[in-house]
């Protein structure tokens, strides 16, 4: 059993974000990082040096281990922002500092 099952929890009907071009469901409510995770995907960006993977760490939004280029807009928190239908999220190469004015 799942914990959308334990706790009877009806999010609503999945829709479709892209990963590098690939199809992936999310569901309403879902961070971007969620989803990703769901779908098997556990590293969407490569350190600036070494260019070893990364992907959620902290799961907060503090550690920016996690960002990602979402719809063209590089730097961006994937554990913080939610997904909504339609999303590109592509592999970010490198690292930087979220812009928190986005």
């Amino acid at each position: 059993m799942n914990p959308a099952e334990l706790v009877a929890a009806d999010p609503g009907p999945a829709f479709e974000i892209t990963f590098d071009g690939r199809p992936v469901l999310a569901l309403p409510g879902q961070s971007l990082a969620a989803a990703l995770w769901a779908a098997g995907i556990l590293a969407w960006r490569t350190t600036r040096v070494t260019g070893r993977p990364r992907g959620a760490f902290c799961g907060i939004g503090q550690c920016h281990d996690c960002l990602a280029t979402v719809n063209g807009v590089p730097n961006r928190r994937a554990c913080l922002v939610p997904a909504e239908p339609g999303d590109a999220v592509t592999t970010q190469e490198g690292g930087g500092r979220d812009d928190l004015a986005c």
